[in-house]
């Protein structure tokens, strides 16, 4: 983990025929929430809360599970019988333990909501979390931060100072130099204390910083589950395998628990 966040997915790109379409069926979650960014593309979401939202580049899909949620995620309806690209991230962000058990919920934030600025050849945009002064609107539930960082001509940045508890730097495009050392693109650098970020942007270049306070208790991870108790994700996994998870509407499949 960094911080609170316990995985992250990058997602493509991929590119689709009219005859190929993202459809993952109804999946369970408990004990996280799940942040989903897209740079291209379209994703619909529907939940068991009775949510179906469509995400586009640049708005964020927050979805909490707390005591369980169940979602499928699929290519709209207009865009199946059309060439696409998918590409994006999807974040999971472990919940702090008093909020485990919280009835889950589901938020959708705008691009046009998410705090963006320019600084020193760097355009930044926050994501998640609170940092530089700033704080985006997504609700999340401990102190962390998800910045994306863009650079068309490079740039030197320190930025230890604005940063707290631990911090991760995934690049998405472009290279990053630390130490004597250049890093690529599907590569992440990992710091435990976030006061060590110095490093210089490459041009043309695309990262997403984060991280944030860790927990105190550990957390374990079996496929969409997380928790701080090994005993509440067995009783998930009954749970799914028996079908007690709450339904979404009009779906009728669903993945799964793996072997």
């Amino acid at each position: 983990m960094v911080g609170p966040f316990i995985f992250i997915d990058h997602m493509g790109p991929a590119k689709m025929s009219e005859t190929e379409n993202i459809d993952v069926p109804p999946h369970p979650h408990i004990g996280l929430s799940t942040l989903t960014y897209l740079f291209e593309g379209s994703i619909m979401h529907r939940d068991s809360l009775g949510v179906e939202m469509e995400i586009k580049p640049g708005a964020v899909n927050w979805m909490t599970a707390g005591k369980g949620i169940v979602h499928s995620e699929r290519t709209p309806e207009y865009l199946r019988g059309s060439d696409k690209v998918l590409h994006g991230l999807q974040i999971w962000v472990a919940l702090p333990k008093e909020h485990e058990s919280d009835e889950p919920s589901f938020v959708h934030v705008e691009e046009s909501g998410i705090p963006e600025w320019n600084s020193d050849g760097v355009h930044f945009k926050l994501i998640a979390g609170e940092v530089f002064g700033k704080k985006s609107p997504v609700p999340v539930y401990s102190p962390l931060y998800l910045l994306e960082l863009k650079t068309v001509s490079g740039a030197k940045l320190s930025i230890g100072n604005e940063l707290f508890g631990e911090s991760a730097m995934y690049i998405l495009e472009g290279t990053v130099s630390s130490e004597g050392n250049t890093f690529g693109p599907k590569q992440i650098l990992v710091a435990k204390d976030a006061s060590l970020c110095e490093f210089e942007m490459g041009e043309n270049t695309t990262i997403y910083i984060f991280g944030g306070e860790p927990f105190t208790e550990e957390r374990f991870i079996y496929w969409n589950f997380v928790a701080s108790d090994k005993d509440t994700i067995e009783k998930a996994k009954e749970d799914w395998k028996e079908q007690r998870f709450p339904k979404i509407k009009g779906e009728t499949e669903f993945v799964p628990l793996p072997a």
